[in-house]
């Protein structure tokens, strides 16, 4: 298949069906760590049309989601300082922190703008010498090159009032949290296509060994997903547990060797927390020594700041596929897109705003019919 169209075709996706329907024989659950791909499922309505007996769980494949509210914390913090123009995507806009927001921040007078990329930033900091900016860098795997180049490049150019706030996080340490959760019932996994488009393929096959878990790279689209599904399911019916590449048109398993290059020198693995899940080893960059001077927190004292989330959110459940975003007890009525409690709801890959959008009105229960009175008794005729 050469066009897009062509890995949304029904008729396509009706054959991978059936060899799923023909290939289950008892109960799976599998789970994608992938935003996108939880969108797509939804919109989809591709967990509906698999078999009862194939359960689609949603990981914490959000990165704006998994950004901790330390993090959201420290960049409202940094943003309403007068000396800074603080940058970020748009989707981080709205993501709440400890009363507000990055929208809030600037409705108080901070200048915070939306940017396309990292390089905008870097722009804005080359024409406005006098002013510290910061870009906010978020994501996982997939959007750190760009983030590590841009820094490179503020050092290369001699830019010193660049900066950068720093919350990647990186899936296979994630993968392990997973599964060494005592909570945990996921039996397989749909890995990100677009991560291992970067990372290659090498970091999953001990995970797959050491927990006896199938992993298979997927795509987006529907027939990426349902390819995925299948492959998936028919190694756990076999009793495998390996490595699968089914998204071999944008995944080598080297990965991008630049990419990882300038990852390797830009950055250093460490601890990282993750929104709801808490501190997972091993699972995120920070900026090595040699660009320390780059990193945003080392150059504004925010290192106090603790937070803790709100009570009546259970975003944390719903990253670690522990519950659907429809089970939270105030989804869609304390909690929306408008007034969410956590990124879960906010974010264009969040699976909260994913049932919201695609999935709220299946969900709303029925309201209980309102019993009609019964009419009142008419006053006896008197007898005459």
């Amino acid at each position: 298949m050469k066009y897009l169209e062509e890995f949304q075709d029904p008729d396509l996706a009706r054959r991978l069906l059936d060899e799923i329907h023909a290939t289950v024989t008892r109960p799976w659950a599998l789970m994608e760590v992938c935003g996108g791909q939880t969108h797509s499922i939804i919109r989809h309505g591709i967990d509906q049309l698999l078999p009862d007996e194939v359960e689609l769980i949603h990981g914490p494949g959000c990165p704006v989601c998994v950004t901790p509210l330390e993090v959201i914390d420290k960049a409202l913090e940094i943003a309403s300082r007068p000396e800074v123009i603080f940058c970020s995507f748009g989707d981080m806009l709205r993501v709440p922190g400890t009363g507000r927001d990055l929208f809030q921040v600037r409705g108080e007078g901070g200048d915070v703008r939306v940017v396309y990329s990292p390089l905008d930033a870097l722009r804005i900091a080359r024409n406005n010498p006098g002013r510290e900016v910061v870009f906010f860098g978020i994501g996982f795997e997939t959007t750190a090159p760009p983030n590590a180049m841009t820094v490179y490049q503020a050092r290369r150019l001699g830019i010193p009032n660049f900066s950068l706030l720093v919350s990647h996080v990186r899936v296979p340490p994630a993968i392990e949290a997973i599964m060494r959760s005592p909570r945990c019932r996921v039996q397989g996994f749909l890995a990100a296509g677009h991560v291992c488009s970067v990372m290659g393929t090498d970091e999953y096959p001990e995970l797959a060994e050491r927990f006896g878990v199938p992993i298979v790279v997927t795509g987006f689209e529907p027939l990426d997903i349902l390819e995925g599904v299948r492959r998936a399911v028919t190694q756990l019916e076999r009793g495998e547990h390996t490595v699968e590449n089914a998204y071999a048109r944008a995944v080598r398993p080297e990965g991008n060797p630049a990419a990882r290059a300038m990852l390797q020198d830009v950055f250093e693995v460490t601890d990282r927390a993750w929104r709801g899940i808490g501190v997972i080893p091993d699972s995120g960059w920070r900026l090595s020594a040699a660009y320390r001077d780059h990193d945003a927190e080392h150059r504004f004292p925010v290192d106090d700041i603790r937070t803790s989330e709100p009570a009546a959110c259970r975003s944390g459940e719903v990253l670690q596929g522990l519950l659907k975003p429809h089970e939270c007890e105030v989804f869609g009525t304390l909690c929306t897109p408008r007034t969410p409690l956590g990124a879960t709801m906010v974010s264009s890959e969040g699976a909260c705003a994913a049932y919201y959008l695609y999935r709220r009105l299946d969900l709303t229960p029925a309201p209980t019919p309102t019993p009609t009175p019964a009419p009142a008794p008419r006053e006896a005729s008197p007898v005459v």
